[in-house]
């Protein structure tokens, strides 16, 4: 998914990649340490497990994650952040921090854009 066109911006194609419902929750308890998949089924309220398996598989794709596989039976596997996921969490951080501290102006643009088009119809 972060293929792009010969001459796409570049941050349009991460910025897909992350768009996905579940890529950035994901993302979120992959920084917290490495987590088995069935522990990422049960923070992650909502997910099923073929949409986890697919967005897994996307941000190993990716280079965002690494999948450990233990080698053991019974099968014991986990992910983790690579030091590319890393370097995007930092900068996700400053993205979460900005819209913390955004929010209530964001909301109140909305708002009073919501008010001129009521009032222009």
């Amino acid at each position: 998914m972060v293929e792009s066109a010969s001459g796409a911006c570049p941050s349009q194609a991460v910025m897909a990649l992350l768009a996905g419902k579940w890529a950035l929750p994901l993302l979120t308890e992959l920084a917290r340490g490495p987590v088995r998949n069935n522990a990422l089924l049960r923070r992650i309220d909502g997910v099923s497990q073929k949409v986890l398996t697919q967005n897994l598989r996307e941000l190993e794709r990716s280079g965002l994650i690494e999948r450990i596989d233990h080698g053991t039976v019974p099968p014991s596997v986990e992910y983790r952040l690579t030091a590319l996921g890393h370097s995007l969490d930092r900068t996700l951080t400053g993205l979460d921090l900005w819209a913390e501290q955004h929010k209530a102006a964001l909301i109140e643009a909305q708002a009073q854009h919501d008010r001129r088009r009521a009032d222009a119809e």
